[in-house]
């Protein structure tokens, strides 16, 4: 029997999806901070347990570990990242001061800046200029470079970002400072702008590189450590990372941008649930991700999540690599509640896994939404929590609610706890009514799939608020994008500038830029150990209106096997342009046919299939009242009364548990409020 395992990094918990032929097995334990590959190999030391095997045996018989982690975001978050330098053109190291002119909220005078990832006295200019076209209009003046450099040297910096001013077309300069910087400062990371991120503009460029090289030494010595802890555990194949984009990779692709893995953990939900929703009928998605420290929430239309480059925001810096797009708020399980000068509180700031809310027992003394859903009996504290790792324990909880929200707000620990549910809840939905408004989609036409351990907890009460009226809680929903990881399949997803009038277009030279592309997609899938007939190719082209901002991604054609670009022919660009009018229409109602767009890139997407878990079972015609295991004292929003508790094992296709009720499964809780029914399917 040969396995593949799915893992997910998450606050909070570390997420394993055991995939054993069609058989899905979940564990969840404590991530650890630390050092989080101890949590990895601690979670398969589990899973090796109870398949009654060593971790050696075990590992022996893996044929892919595929791996989400949230160290880049982490990072960004806690801003821990490297000592970081900036070497970029003359007269241009303030671009990330610049940011274009962006402020997240335009109506808040008081929003300060963004902590800098790297201080001016960090950010120098090198005299040098590459023109558009690429020719020298000023030769690198080394002797600049190497004064630059040691001046980073003398402040301590262990990474240096490298974005010079065209070097997409001509990274002559670029690579001239690398070999400088390593003779200067030995063992520094660099990270190169043209390597991270081939194509205009500079802004958008400097960005990406900067984060780069703030979050690289920190995801790099991460994902080696873990490769080197599991082939000393006996795993012999190469480790697959999930990408921001939603596909998988290996690690020598993505050692010169780890970048691309930033925000990869809650993109493996999101394509774990165009698969689950494909499934189950459903292609018009609402993806909502409650786990103990943040809450993402997602839209998928057409059964798809396509990824999307160019203006992405994290932790309030910009990354223009291909990302699948997520919302993400602070809002999980760990999210602290307090209340100042009779204003409630919930979050953002989280208890995370150490040392968590006060009901884990372990040092907590924060009440957190998990401490108030457990005071409303949403939780139980007489049965195994997160799989039987261990039990919550309400000692301490209402002390804690009485300090910090009850006394404040003059009211009882149970209404303070309720209050602390409406809040994260009404935190949650207005994030939800904000994305879908953005995307121009209505709620109420969405089928909102909740996962993450604490999302089946508040999916319904969030779905009547919105006017949705189907939830889907996968059975596997507590582990979630662990399950995603390996539903995803292996992909390069990679563009190169060419900013071009369509009508002026160059056949010859769109044909050399898929080649390029498509070249290197086909070396890093060939190391990865596929074959060329495996892998699926699509070509197309970045365009815009002039004088528009942003691109729309137009496909020029796709294929498998082997490279074919003959259909790169002198009709090629006329089909583009017609295609991109009648894709602008579809995407804001109108277009301009009598206006030629213009070029802005040429992208290809290169991917290949590997297997994944068949997500089948479905409901049934029958119908027939399901048992409760038991009752408890909860309050589901209409006051506290004796509510039915449903033990999920017991659950089948066909059985009906109408609301209020709750059902406990092994690693999360679904909350079936007043006015909903639950179908197991």
């Amino acid at each position: 029997m040969n396995y593949r395992i799915g893992i997910d990094i998450g606050g909070t918990f570390t997420d394993f999806a055991l995939l054993k032929g069609q058989e899905l097995i979940l564990h969840k334990n404590l991530s650890t901070p630390q050092d989080r590959s101890l949590g990895v190999i601690h979670g398969l030391e589990h899973l090796a347990k109870a398949e009654g095997k060593t971790l050696a045996h075990l590992l022996s018989d893996v044929d892919a570990i595929i791996h989400g982690t949230t160290v880049a975001d982490n990072t960004l978050i806690e801003m821990n990242g490297a000592c970081t330098g900036l070497l970029t053109t003359a007269g241009f190291r303030d671009e990330l001061e610049l940011r274009r002119g962006y402020k997240e909220d335009i109506w808040d005078v008081r929003l300060p800046p963004p902590t800098p990832i790297i201080p001016r006295r960090r950010r120098l200019g090198v005299p040098e200029r590459i023109r558009f076209d690429g020719s020298v209009h000023t030769p690198l003046d080394e002797a600049a470079a190497r004064k630059a450099i040691q001046r980073l040297a003398k402040q301590g910096v262990e990474s240096v970002a490298i974005a010079t001013l065209f070097s997409f077309v001509n990274p002559a300069h670029e690579l001239r400072l690398a070999e400088l910087v390593a003779e200067e400062i030995p063992g520094a990371y660099i990270s190169l702008s043209h390597q991270v991120l081939p194509k205009s503009p500079e802004f958008e460029r400097i960005s990406t590189t900067a984060v780069n090289g703030y979050v690289g030494p920190r995801v790099t010595a991460y994902i080696n450590r873990l490769c080197e802890r599991l082939q000393d555990a006996g795993y012999r194949h190469q480790l697959l990372l999930m990408q921001s984009n939603g596909g998988v990779m290996t690690r020598e692709y993505l050692a010169g941008s780890p970048i691309r893995v930033l925000a990869s953990g809650p993109a493996g939900g999101v394509i774990g649930s165009a698969a689950i929703g494909a499934a189950k009928g459903a292609s018009d998605l609402l993806c909502v991700d409650m786990g103990g420290t943040s809450y993402d929430v997602s839209v998928i239309r057409g059964g798809a999540a396509p990824a999307q480059s160019g203006w992405n925001w994290h932790h309030r810096y910009l990354v223009a690599t291909p990302m699948v797009q997520v919302e993400t708020l602070g809002a999980g399980g760990g999210s602290i509640c307090s209340a100042a000068s009779g204003r409630l509180q919930v979050g953002p700031a989280s208890a995370g896994a150490a040392p968590g809310p006060i009901c884990y027992g372990l040092g907590g003394t924060l009440p957190t939404v998990t401490d108030a859903i457990l005071v409303l009996g949403l939780l139980s504290d007489d049965a195994g929590f997160a799989g039987g790792s261990f039990r919550l324990d309400r000692t301490g909880v209402d002390a804690a609610l009485q300090a910090h929200v009850a006394g404040p707000l003059n009211c009882s620990v149970e209404e303070a706890a309720f209050d602390c549910w409406r809040v994260v809840n009404a935190n949650m939905t207005q994030a939800v009514r904000r994305l879908t408004a953005e995307k121009g989609c209505n709620p109420e036409d969405l089928t909102l799939l909740a996962y993450g351990g604490n999302g089946p907890v508040f999916a319904a009460i969030q779905a009547q608020d919105l006017g949705i009226r189907r939830v889907l809680v996968p059975r596997t929903s507590p582990g979630f994008s662990a399950t995603g990881a390996l539903a995803a399949q292996p992909c390069i997803d990679e563009e190169r500038s060419y900013i071009v009038c369509g009508t002026q277009a160059d056949i010859t030279r769109l044909r050399q830029f898929w080649e390029e592309l498509d070249s290197r997609a086909e070396h890093f899938l060939l190391a990865a150990g596929f074959s060329r007939a495996d892998i699926h190719c699509r070509y197309q082209l970045n365009l815009r209106y002039p004088g528009q901002n942003w691109s729309l991604t137009a496909d020029a054609a796709a294929q498998s096997g082997a490279r074919d670009l003959s259909f790169a022919d002198e009709t090629l660009i006329a089909t583009m342009m017609n295609r991109f009018h009648q894709l602008h229409f579809d995407e804001y109602g109108h277009d301009r046919k009598g206006e030629p767009p213009e070029i802005t890139g040429v992208r290809l997407v290169a991917s290949t299939e590997i297997p994944m878990p068949h997500f089948t079972g479905g409901l049934t015609a029958e119908r027939r009242t399901a048992t409760p295991a038991k009752q408890r004292r909860a309050n589901l929003g209409q006051g506290f009364c004796a509510t039915d508790i449903y033990r999920g094992a017991d659950l089948v296709p066909g059985h009906h548990v109408p609301g209020p009720a709750i059902i406990e499964e092994k690693f999360t809780t679904i909350v079936v409020y007043p006015g909903w029914n639950a179908l197991p399917g």
